[in-house]
């Protein structure tokens, strides 16, 4: 292994450090407004003249807001929080392992090989996400109701859920997940190489790409990654909640 391979590889723990770190930032800035999709996602239907709980993101902050206060926003916030650094690890270890199984050779992809690859880490992932996405979207609707909480937090809602249904009631929703990450897992490594290949400039790599270049490409990847996920986003919320 060359000096310049040696100084690129980053080991295991490192990887789950800073994968991490980075989910905690993500899950922080991010939970607020997951809140509000949540809650426009499962509001129930109104018939003809009556008047929907929310008339859009907006008046769903701003009743929020009113009712729980500013930190009714971070409902919810403890599962994601706890799963986030193990489902990072786990993504990143199923595309690796992915591109082992799909790629002819794993140091220059094709685009599909990336696709699959991508798709195939969506699997590991769900088995953290599905749980945790559970009690998450439980919280989150709870705090929406007038009446009285079922729920104390993460850990009671583990608890009832368990009580009332073993594993199974827990992991409810695990098609639905599926349905949604393993599609969205698929257009985000997809097209955040292909953005990171159009920033290249001639003969540059990806490890020259600049901190900007690179931010760019994820904040793109993310937003193709939830246009392929929102639909079935939609039906994960209603029937997990």
């Amino acid at each position: 292994m060359t000096k310049k391979t040696q100084a690129h590889v980053i080991s295991p723990f490192k990887s789950f450090v800073a994968g991490g770190f980075g989910g905690v930032c993500c899950v922080a800035t991010g939970h607020p407004l997951d809140t509000l999709k949540v809650r426009l996602q499962t509001m129930p239907h109104v018939g003809p003249g009556e008047t929907p709980m929310y008339h859009g993101l907006i008046d769903c902050a701003r009743k929020t807001i009113a009712a729980d206060g500013f930190l009714g926003l971070y409902k919810g916030m403890g599962a994601p929080i706890v799963g986030v650094a193990p489902i990072f690890a786990i993504c990143f270890f199923g595309y690796n392992w992915g591109k082992k199984l799909f790629a002819e050779d794993p140091m220059h992809l094709r685009k599909h090989e990336i696709l699959l690859s991508g798709m195939y880490s969506g699997i590991f992932t769900t088995v953290i996400m599905a749980p945790g996405e559970r009690i998450k979207c439980l919280l989150q609707v709870q705090s929406a109701s007038h009446g009285p909480q079922k729920y104390k937090g993460p850990i009671d809602v583990v608890r009832q859920l368990y009580r009332e249904g073993g594993l199974r009631s827990l992991y409810r929703g695990t098609a639905a997940t599926l349905l949604r990450d393993v599609p969205a897992s698929g257009a985000y490594f997809l097209s955040y190489e292909w953005i990171k290949d159009a920033l290249r400039k001639t003969g540059e790599t990806g490890d020259e790409l600049s901190v900007g270049k690179t931010l760019f490409a994820g904040g793109m990847a993310g937003i193709f990654n939830w246009l392929v996920a929102i639909p079935p986003d939609v039906l994960k919320s209603r029937y997990q909640s």
